[in-house]
């Protein structure tokens, strides 16, 4: 029995070759051209950001480094015998320093001015006006439209 032979008609095209020169001189010509990404406005500010930065830095870093010498601190003490401590109290007070240095996170962030000018030194005046800022950015696009107009 014969194969059966598939709709497909063979073509007999012939296909252009190139040598390499021309095939690169070609590829330079046809290439696409580099466009630069637009700049959008909608991120933060550079000095708002380092303001948030140094917040961050004082408010959370401080705290996570005391957090993590707790560990330390403890192990000295234990084991030059100066004073029997529990585990469990150098684990809560090290949790402590943790707990704290998140909530400086969520201060650093919140209590950032985004005016040019510094603003106060601690920035409570302006974390009711960030978390309005925060609650906004997670809305639909077409939501915070309509609450414009």
């Amino acid at each position: 029995m014969k194969k059966k032979q598939s709709k497909k008609k063979t073509q007999n095209k012939k296909k252009k070759t190139y040598s390499e020169t021309t095939a690169f001189a070609n590829l330079e010509k046809t290439s696409i051209p580099v466009t630069k990404p637009k700049r959008s406005s909608s991120g933060i500010p550079k000095y708002v950001a380092d303001r948030m930065a140094r917040r961050i830095f004082f408010t959370a870093g401080i705290p996570t480094i005391l957090g993590m010498s707790v560990f330390v601190v403890s192990y000295i003490i234990v084991t030059r015998n100066i004073a029997e401590i529990p585990p469990s109290s150098t684990i809560a007070i090290s949790a402590l320093f943790f707990l704290l240095g998140l909530a400086g996170l969520s201060f650093g962030i919140l209590s950032a001015s985004w005016d040019k000018e510094p603003g106060s030194f601690f920035g409570i005046e302006n974390i009711p006006m960030n978390i309005q800022r925060a609650k906004a950015a997670f809305k639909p696009a077409t939501q915070n439209f309509e609450d414009k107009s």
